[in-house]
């Protein structure tokens, strides 16, 4: 079933945070809701938010879960990736799983997300679940939330507490997808820039960075770096050269774009720090992400290294200032 009619991070933290929680209830195609969005104050989200309502959501979501990974592992990090690209856009409200209608220009549709996010069935089930067992009370915001934390629990990953009680956009977001999802070939200027935006810092960079120790790319992500980092028609020197020649063997420099590898070919399917360690080997696949230990930024270097290091300090949870209300949690997801 298509992904918006069916529905439309989650504190993600290990050590992965996000700032925005917008959120809001579901959402249809049509952009009607019997929930419509808030733009005032931001209602509090709370980890028992469906206690009384739907006791058993997140023993649904993993049940569905597990059928799916099990059925093709990738999917993991592809949810958990849903709730990254959601989550940057105005916040995470399930805007990205609109489709396009005369009232809305899907974020499918942006140049980050065309051809590449997946899982939406996914997402169909675990929702279609959730109604049977609670009709009308689970938000797709949440649902994606719930997604994202399940696949990473199931590949290895730590859990965390999760707040929930997020609304669904009635509306998508093409051009903030557009200008708020950092590209694959970015530099570390920008990174930083991109995730400034989201009042994000460094630290938080670098522990988000981490979720691409599972999860697959295209060749098209970082052919740049293999033939023309530099629009010299040169490789990009960083790279180890028999990781080089391995990335060259996938990814030829006429066609092919479409051929995958994994992010972090050390453990693809398990959530771990092996990702942070690669890249101080100089195997990182990404540019976005071998610049974090090649940018020439001693305090992200820094961090990369300590996350290399110790496993636990990538998986432990930081606590963010609530002053002002502004976050939610450690991870707008």
């Amino acid at each position: 079933m298509d992904s918006s009619k069916r529905c439309l991070g989650a504190i993600f933290v290990a050590s992965f945070y996000f700032s925005a929680s917008l959120a809001f209830f579901p959402a249809h195609h049509e952009g009607e809701s019997a929930h419509p969005v808030e733009h005032g104050p931001k209602l509090g989200l709370s980890p028992g938010f469906y206690r009384s309502t739907c006791p058993r959501a997140d023993e649904i979501v993993v049940s569905v879960l597990k059928k799916a990974i099990a059925k093709e592992p990738r999917i993991a990090a592809s949810l958990l990736r849903l709730l990254f690209h959601d989550c940057f856009v105005q916040g995470c409200d399930a805007s990205v799983l609109l489709d396009d209608s005369k009232a809305v220009a899907s974020e499918k549709n942006a140049l980050p997300n065309k051809n590449s996010i997946r899982g939406f069935e996914v997402i169909d089930k675990i929702k279609a679940a959730l109604e049977e067992a609670c009709p009308h009370t689970v938000s797709c915001a949440d649902t994606i939330a719930l997604a994202a934390r399940g696949s990473t629990v199931l590949s290895g990953g730590p859990y965390w507490e999760l707040p929930l009680g997020r609304r669904d956009s009635k509306t998508a977001y093409m051009k903030l997808a557009n200008k708020n999802l950092p590209p694959p070939n970015a530099t570390l200027h920008r990174l930083v820039k991109f995730f400034g935006r989201q009042r994000l810092d460094k630290t938080d960079l670098v522990a988000l960075s981490g979720s691409h120790t599972i999860g697959m790319a295209r060749c098209v992500s970082f052919k740049q770096r293999l033939y023309n980092q530099h629009r010299d028609n040169k490789p990009d020197m960083t790279l180890e050269k028999r990781f080089y020649h391995k990335l060259a063997s996938v990814c030829p420099r006429t066609g092919g774009d479409n051929n995958i590898t994994p992010l972090d070919f050390a453990s693809p399917p398990k959530f771990d720090n092996s990702y942070y360690k690669l890249i101080v080997e100089g195997r990182g696949l990404l540019n976005s992400d071998q610049v974090l230990w090649t940018g020439k930024d001693p305090e992200i270097a820094h961090l990369v290294k300590s996350y290399a290091e110790n496993e636990s300090l990538f998986f432990e949870l930081r606590e963010l200032d609530n002053q002002d209300g502004e976050h939610e949690s450690p991870l707008g997801f």
